[in-house]
């Protein structure tokens, strides 16, 4: 007994010890210490959290989603496959076998009297549009213009009454955290609503000169070209594609950034087609051997390879090894962000450039100009606008010079002379060359009319 009691004081005595030790070493103090001892002590450790700490609480998505839902309508589009069936083609010609096919997706109207902004794969190919506003009441709409390259398209519908529409907002304000709402269309389900963050800014897909919202509000098939706005009700983006390996929201979805979409819906407005403003340089991409040889993959900014003749980038006097820090207020990190903000420009538009050389930054404005060099369809030609120099060397002031030849070309002598004509149409520019190709037929007959340095025009005709 005497043992047990013995045990017993011992284990307490150690116990005291050990959590003594414990209160005075470890355990931190749920009070504050003041200087002044007539000031209240304040007790903090164990106040409550309101719940709306957490932030998700105090957003009120409910105005946005209002001012939104009807303006996001639903986009039908009916095209017609034409099989193949020998047997129908001859005594009937193309189309005896053809079936309609629909597609679907979801569209903004962006102004009272019907103007609508889609995505251009919506509609791309489509025979007969029609759209379904979210009172079910069903329009033809007319094809007003489209910009692949952006994945955007401008429809209009005529409607018997002023339209609810939304608004472009700034897509150059929009962080990396902020609420967002995708609202969609589909499926003719009238409106969809998610909710979710913008995860990131200025990604692209594949193509060089793409830059996209990331946000995680779901987007499925169907809500492709529905509204991404923000708390406000402010247009912010036009949702366009999801990655994923099953065809269905897995949690990374894009928009088209307003500006962007803005900027094209005017151009097309305007001019009848998206007018685009370039620097002028070539810049060395992140993940090629020749980055990484030479550290550029580490640096944050564009760094110029290279000046593209008669630019803005050539007159502003910008230099094979600068490297491009920000645009105007925007902060260049990465070869996106500069595509992006010059998507929103156009030529003759001057940009305030802020360049690292040799580690100092310098600030140059840059007139942005047109495009000068393009790869023509069909045949793969590069071509180019004439500078002073050609017209003089090729007493010419119309036509494009040839700068590229693919392979198959490459024996029919056509380097380094200037076009004149295609098909006895009259080449002026890189952009009517650009449409004349694009005419060509694989089963006709092309004539280019060319004429060399010394003045002699020579003619090609392709089978």
């Amino acid at each position: 007994m005497k043992n047990i009691t013995n045990t017993f004081l011992t284990a307490l005595f150690a116990g005291a010890i050990t959590l003594g030790a414990y209160k005075m070493f470890f355990e931190k103090p749920n009070y504050i210490v003041s200087e002044n001892a007539d000031q209240p002590v304040f007790n903090t450790s164990f106040t409550p959290t309101s719940a709306k700490g957490a932030g998700i609480n105090e957003v009120d998505f409910t105005v946005a989603a209002e001012t939104t839902v009807n303006a996001v309508v639903h986009v039908k589009n009916v095209s017609m496959s034409r099989g193949s069936n020998s047997y129908l083609d001859f005594f009937y010609g193309h189309g005896g076998n053809a079936k309609p096919q629909v597609g679907t997706g979801s569209g903004v109207i962006i102004s009272q009297d019907g103007y609508i902004v889609t995505n251009n794969h919506v509609i791309d190919n489509a025979d007969q549009l029609q759209v379904m506003l979210n009172n079910n009441k069903v329009y033809d709409a007319e094809l007003i213009g489209t910009d692949p390259n952006s994945d955007i398209a401008l429809i209009k519908i005529e409607a018997d009454r002023s339209l609810p529409y939304l608004a472009f907002g700034d897509s150059d304000n929009v962080k990396v955290g902020e609420w967002v709402l995708a609202v969609g269309n589909p499926f003719s389900l009238t409106s969809t609503v998610t909710a979710g963050i913008v995860s990131a800014k200025a990604r692209n897909l594949g193509k060089i000169d793409q830059s996209f919202i990331q946000t995680d509000a779901a987007v499925n098939p169907g809500n492709s070209g529905g509204a991404l706005v923000n708390t406000n009700g402010d247009l912010i983006g036009i949702n366009t594609a999801i990655t994923s390996q099953t065809g269905s929201y897995v949690g990374y979805s894009f928009a088209v950034p307003s500006n962007i979409a803005k900027k094209v819906i005017d151009d097309i407005l305007e001019y009848g087609n998206v007018q685009k403003g370039i620097l002028g340089i070539n810049a060395a991409r992140a993940n090629t051997p020749y980055a990484i040889q030479k550290g550029i993959n580490q640096i944050e900014g564009v760094y110029i390879s290279g000046i593209e003749e008669d630019t803005g980038a050539e007159e502003a006097d910008l230099r094979e090894g600068d490297v491009i820090k920000q645009i105007d207020d925007i902060k260049i990190r990465k070869f996106a962000d500069l595509t992006g903000y010059l998507s929103s420009k156009r030529p003759e538009d001057t940009v305030q450039v802020t360049i690292n050389r040799n580690d100092d930054l310098i600030t140059v404005p840059v007139i942005l100009k047109k495009r000068q060099v393009i790869t023509v369809p069909n045949m793969g030609l590069e071509i180019k606008n004439l500078s002073e120099d050609d017209k003089k060397k090729f007493r010419t002031k119309k036509g494009v010079k040839v700068v590229g030849v693919p392979e198959i070309y490459r024996g029919y002598g056509l380097d380094g002379k200037v076009l004149l004509s295609l098909d006895d149409e009259e080449i002026n520019d890189i952009e009517e060359a650009k449409v004349l190709f694009g005419r060509i037929s694989r089963r006709g007959r092309t004539i280019i009319t060319m004429i060399n340095e010394k003045g002699e025009r020579e003619r090609l005709i392709f089978q």
